[in-house]
């Protein structure tokens, strides 16, 4: 079963991925580089290929929630390139990336000459759809804690590699990040942190945290 983590280039056969990626423009950003933003004008759509990026988007009061993450084998900006529209969100790297820039001319030419390929970017953006609706729900139903918990969880489940310690999540992403990630302040994603390290939970690193005892963050997020 897929759902909104499966990146794009995965779906794809080995030859129908090959074929996408050579129909564009090979690029590195650095971190903490806008890629797109939102607004403006769509001429391409991007193809991760190593590096994270986050898709953002902001309100009036100047909070920025991270609506989600995506990382090597991707597809950005698709939506708005396929229908000439304007960009919904922000895409900043997270770290440094490489990645493919297809012009949408030659994305559109590309999904007419694989049907195949056309069908799973379908999948990919109802998987999406569907991820931010399992968002809001939760953003409504759960206190700050228990997302907390869950992203968390997330993180170590699907960005994680294992260490003597536990679960090593390299996403850098930052406190501020994470409360947007989750609908809460800096100040009290400090705090909770902070908890949660205090009962080993986790550890923190330099741009890395450690999910120590899952279980814990399980029995916290309402799903032990």
């Amino acid at each position: 079963m897929t759902d909104d983590r499966v990146p794009y280039l995965a779906r794809l056969s080995e030859g129908t991925s090959a074929a996408l990626t050579a129909a564009g423009a090979d690029l590195r950003y650095p971190a903490r580089t806008a890629l797109l933003m939102k607004g403006e004008p769509s001429s391409h759509v991007l193809l991760v290929l190593e590096g994270w990026v986050k898709v953002t988007d902001g309100s009036p009061g100047g909070h920025e929630a991270l609506l989600a993450l995506r990382g090597p084998g991707d597809v950005i900006g698709e939506s708005a390139a396929l229908e000439g529209t304007s960009r919904s969100a922000s895409v900043t790297t997270l770290e440094p990336v490489r990645a493919v820039a297809i012009a949408a001319d030659r994305f559109k030419a590309f999904l007419d000459a694989h049907p195949a390929a056309a069908r799973q970017l379908m999948a990919v953006v109802t998987d999406r759809m569907r991820a931010a609706d399992r968002k809001r729900l939760e953003l409504a139903s759960c206190g700050v804690k228990e997302r907390l918990a869950r992203l968390l969880l997330e993180l170590a489940q699907h960005h994680g590699e294992s260490v003597s310690e536990g679960v090593l999540v390299r996403v850098p992403l930052t406190q501020q990040e994470l409360a947007g990630a989750v609908g809460s302040s800096r100040e009290s994603i400090t705090r909770l942190l902070r908890e949660l390290r205090e009962r080993g939970y986790v550890t923190t690193r330099r741009q890395a945290l450690v999910v120590v005892k899952p279980e814990m963050l399980r029995r916290i997020g309402g799903s032990a």
